[in-house]
């Protein structure tokens, strides 16, 4: 495998002040991470220092490849009356002229984009009207027409039904196997457990690794600012809960 994503000692800030420090870790060709912490935690951070948006403060940060970034449909403007074509295309704006229209060859391609994501036959539907699977897959192709061998997605399953979650699933592994590397920032503990490997942000990196080897108590707590308790579960297992800081600190003062 090689690294398409390489952090040593990076610190990322908005001016000379980081927000985010001590990031050690690498993505790998046909890797799926997921990248775990609060609001505010620093996974935006680090997503638009991959992006080239913020220069790193301290420390080394390597990307090798175009980054394509698949945000939260939920923040996309829904009532603007552009079809899932139009977005795909929108992949295609880094490679021609700002003022040059969109050509045959650029349709072809985001055409081909959303055929890859299962779409095609939806390529003029406005995006408004789509499902929020859907919506998520035509951002997909757009990161593909980009030619992105980076995919970072900002809570890509937030709202999803299980049927659509697990097709979006299904896509992120294939492109995976065609040896692009997968971030996906997440607050889902369970669904990061079945990613190769997970980050673990809050301010700084918490933890990084295999998901069965990191995903540990103490580790979430870190992470999450808070206390992890078992509670059973409705099939008879053990699930991890998340309390608050503020209930914590009550407990402690009690």
């Amino acid at each position: 495998m090689s690294a398409l994503v390489e952090a040593r000692g990076l610190a990322v800030g908005y001016g000379a002040a980081p927000v985010l420090g001590d990031v050690d870790f690498a993505l790998e060709a046909g890797e799926r991470v997921g990248v775990l912490g609060p609001n505010g935690g620093g996974k935006t951070t680090l997503f638009r220092a991959l992006l080239g948006e913020l220069r790193p403060l301290a420390g080394e940060l390597t990307v090798a490849g175009r980054c394509g970034t698949v945000p939260q449909t939920e923040r996309s403007r829904l009532d603007f009356p552009v079809s899932a074509l139009d977005v795909a295309l929108m992949g295609t704006i880094a490679g021609r002229p700002w003022w040059r229209r969109p050509g045959r060859a650029e349709r072809r391609t985001a055409r081909a984009a959303l055929g890859r994501v299962g779409l095609e036959q939806l390529a003029e539907r406005t995006f408004g009207e789509l499902s929020g699977g859907q919506r998520q897959r035509v951002l997909v192709a757009r990161a593909l027409v980009q030619e992105a061998r980076i995919v970072l997605l900002d809570e890509p399953f937030t709202g999803l039904d299980a049927a659509s979650a697990e097709r979006l699933e299904a896509l992120l592994d294939e492109l995976a196997s065609e040896g692009r590397g997968i971030l996906i920032a997440t607050h889902d503990v369970d669904q990061a457990r079945a990613w190769d490997r997970v980050l673990c942000l809050n301010r700084r990196q918490i933890a990084f690794g295999p998901p069965a080897e990191t995903l540990t108590r103490e580790v979430l707590a870190a992470t999450y600012g808070g206390a992890i308790v078992t509670l059973p579960a409705e099939d008879g297992r053990e699930a991890l809960a998340l309390l608050p800081p503020h209930h914590c600190d009550h407990e402690h003062s009690a």
